[in-house]
Order: structure tokens, then C-alpha cells, then sequence
């Protein structure tokens, strides 16, 4: 039952990147479906087995958050429960069912791969999208999905795609993985996304700081990649779109970020006028109108969206979660702790420029840290506490001195000639 319940999990993972690609009255089905599937066959197979895992430090903050945002619509007399706090609770299932049903590291790497396959997915989807309508879009993304959104979901594939390449034994998994790299960044190139081009710079420095730990063959072969992925953005991404990247710098210099910072700016002032329980789950927009009127949006900060909606009750909770999880990165060894920072590195500048508190990927990312992390610390404490086997002392028997023959009756020699 428990190896159904990991299937489901595996494939409600892979439909994480491109799961609004397919969507049936702007609900994303198929994750919805491989998610009720998997948590089914979860607390089925826990009520068989009669055994749970002992929560992390990371599931506690995120259970209470959860349920302080159901508070928090309660304290503010709340009209009508919205469907971001649903998905919270959804989100909270997804990462205690990857706390449970993947306790090993080799579970924790398919889960990885899962998501890799689906980022796959997502970005072949993006190219046909370019080569079909190339002349008619600005911007390209696979369905009907945002194209920062789609764009900040590729990136975080990039670290695993360079750490999984490393990481498997057999040569055609390894191919697979780094054949990502040319097809994963050029699809977030034709995004045209300016946030998603710092997210996969930051995803990229795990190329350098891994790079000590290839052989010979690795190593040229990890730069023949590089190589390739780079022609492939020169060659194949839009001038237009090369255009709309240079102009970052501008956009940081000006404080106008896309129209983001009046937004972050209007969001900070309302929090002061409510700053202990904030105006509830999904309230941003209502809470800077007073300021904005018909021009408030969402917050574009996962960070302020959280401050503001939440209050600084519910913003401690959440970063307690996120700084839980950073402490597991911590206690990874060698290139695993490396490609944990990195990887949290880009899940962090990913929701700088994105309201992505409530996203799938931010808490089976988080999920799949903590779990990594577990798995190879319980593993080093497992063998640094295991009992030693006694050492039997070997009996040897007694040396028993032999007796010496008896002397007999000495013959002379004459005696003997004689005879």
C-alpha cells in the first residue's frame, strides 16, 4: 500500500511544473487528482501500518500557520472562507505526505526526479508554443500559464537537473537529467521573464561550486553542455525578448520593478494599520485599495503578501518554517548541503517578484529538502550510535608440555658390535 501511495505522490510531483497547462474551469486537474489519490492511499496505509514519522521542526510551523490563517479570518469576522486557505491545507498534506511516504534518499531523489520530468514537460511545451506562434507572441509559455510563473518553476529544475546528473550511477540517467540544461534555460529565455533570468543565474552557481567534485570526463563533458546551452540562447531567443532582459538593471535602478514597488510600498503602509493579525488569507488587494483604488494588485512579494495578510503572527510562523528548513540544508554533507543552499537560494529569489506563498512547487521544494536532509542524517547517526558487536574472547587450549620418552638401558657400543 505504501509503495501505491508513493506512485501517486510521484506522479501528483511530476504534474507540478505543467499543471496549468491542463486546466478544466481554471482548476488544475491533474494535480488535484494525483494529489486526493495520494493522500487516500497515505492515511490508508498509515492506518494499516499503525506507525507515523516523528514531525520536523518544519511541519510544526507550517501546521500552525495554516491554522492561524484560519484564525485570522475568524478574528476579522471574515465573509466566506476563500480558496486560498483551501489551498493552504492542501499544501500542508503535500508536505507531510512527502515527509511519510519518502523517509529514504532514494525516494527523496525520485521525488526530485519526478519534478524534473515535469519541468521537462513544461519547457518542450514552451519551444513548440515559440515555434509555432513566434511571430505572434511577445512571450511564450507553455497552456495558458503566466510566463514568470512558468519561468521561476524552470529554474528551480536547473539546480536539479546539474545534481541529479551527478548524483546517478547509470550513464543514461545522468544524460537525461544534464540534457535539462540547454532545454530548461532556453525555455526560460523565451519566457522573457526578468525575474526568471536572476533566478537561473543564482540556480547556475551550482556548476561552480560542484565542479571540484567531477573526474576528468565529468568535467568535460559538463562543459561541452554549458557550452551548448549557451548557443542555444544565442541562437534561438528572440531579440525582442534579449531586449526586454537588458533593461533589468534600468528597472532596478528606477524602484519601478514592473510596476511591483508601489505595490510593496502601498502593502508595507497597510500592514502598520493592522499589523498584529493583518486583514486575513487573500485580502492584499483589499487592503491596499484605500491607497491604489482600481490599480491594487496582489502583492508580487511572496514576503509582504504574507506580512500584510497574515500579520506579524502569521509572518513569524512562516518564516520559521523557511528558516527550519534552511537548518536541514545546514546539516546535509559536502555537495548535498551545496546543492541545498542553492536550490533554497533560488526558491528564495523566486518569490521576491512573485506571490508564491500558496504555490505547489515552494512547499514540495521545502518538502523535499527537509526530507533529504533527514534521511542522510538519520543514516550518519544510525551508524555513528550502533552498537558495537562484543568481542568474544577466543579460547585457545592449554599448551600442554609433551613428555619426553623414556630413556631406555643404555648399549655399549661394543655390546652391540657383537650381536
Amino acid at each position: 500500500m505504501i509503495s501505491l501511495a508513493y506512485a501517486a505522490l510521484w506522479l501528483f510531483v511530476f504534474s507540478v511544473p505543467w499543471e496549468g497547462v491542463i486546466r478544466i474551469s481554471q482548476m488544475a486537474v491533474v494535480s488535484r487528482a494525483t494529489g486526493v489519490l495520494a493522500f487516500g492511499l497515505a492515511m490508508l496505509a498509515i492506518v494499516m501500518s499503525g506507525r507515523i514519522r516523528r514531525w520536523h521542526l518544519t511541519h510544526i510551523a507550517a501546521l500552525l500557520f495554516v491554522l492561524w490563517s484560519g484564525c485570522g479570518l475568524l478574528l476579522i469576522n471574515f465573509q466566506g472562507v476563500p480558496k486560498k486557505f483551501y489551498t493552504f491545507v492542501q499544501l500542508f498534506a503535500a508536505m507531510w505526505m512527502i515527509w511519510e511516504l519518502a523517509p529514504s534518499r532514494q525516494k527523496v531523489l525520485g521525488l526530485l526526479t519526478a519534478y524534473l520530468f515535469g519541468a521537462y514537460l513544461a519547457a518542450i511545451d514552451t519551444v513548440i508554443v515559440y515555434r509555432r506562434q513566434g511571430g505572434a507572441l511577445r512571450r511564450f509559455a507553455a497552456g495558458e500559464v503566466d510566463p514568470n510563473d512558468l519561468a521561476m518553476t524552470l529554474a528551480l529544475a536547473v539546480p536539479l537537473a546539474w545534481y541529479l546528473g551527478q548524483t546517478y550511477h547509470r550513464p543514461v540517467m545522468r544524460w537525461i537529467a544534464r540534457g535539462y540544461l540547454p532545454l530548461g534555460i532556453l525555455a526560460i529565455g523565451l519566457t522573457g521573464s526578468r525575474g526568471g533570468m536572476l533566478a537561473t543565474m543564482v540556480a547556475l552557481m551550482i556548476v561552480p561550486l560542484t565542479m571540484t567534485h567531477l573526474t576528468a570526463g565529468r568535467l568535460v563533458s559538463a562543459i561541452a553542455m554549458l557550452l551548448i546551452t549557451g548557443s542555444l540562447a544565442v541562437a534561438y531567443v528572440p531579440t525582442k525578448i534579449v531586449n526586454r532582459l537588458a533593461t533589468t538593471g534600468e528597472q532596478v535602478e528606477d524602484l519601478s520593478l514592473g510596476g511591483r514597488f508601489k505595490l510593496w510600498k502601498a502593502g508595507m503602509t497597510a500592514f502598520t494599520e493592522s499589523p498584529l493579525i493583518g486583514y486575513g488569507t487573500a485580502s492584499y488587494i483589499k487592503a491596499i485599495t484605500p491607497q491604489l483604488g482600481p490599480a491594487a494588485q496582489v502583492a508580487h512579494n511572496s514576503y509582504i503578501s504574507v506580512l500584510v495578510e497574515e500579520g506579524a503572527i502569521g509572518f513569524m510562523l512562516y518564516a520559521t518554517m523557511l528558516f527550519a528548513v534552511f537548518l536541514a540544508v545546514l546539516r546535509l554533507q559536502s555537495i548535498d548541503r551545496r546543492f541545498g543552499l542553492v536550490l533554497y537560494a533560488t526558491l528564495g529569489i523566486a518569490m521576491l517578484p512573485l506571490t508564491w506563498e500558496d504555490r505547489k512547487a515552494v512547499w514540495v521544494i521545502l518538502a523535499a529538502l527537509v526530507g533529504l536532509s533527514y534521511s542522510q542524517v538519520a543514516g550518519s547517526v544510525a551508524s555513528r550510535w550502533q552498537a558495537a558487536p562484543r568481542r568474544v574472547p577466543v579460547i585457545r587450549p592449554t599448551q600442554v608440555p609433551r613428555p619426553k620418552p623414556m630413556a631406555g638401558p643404555r648399549r655399549s657400543p661394543g655390546r652391540d658390535a657383537s650381536a
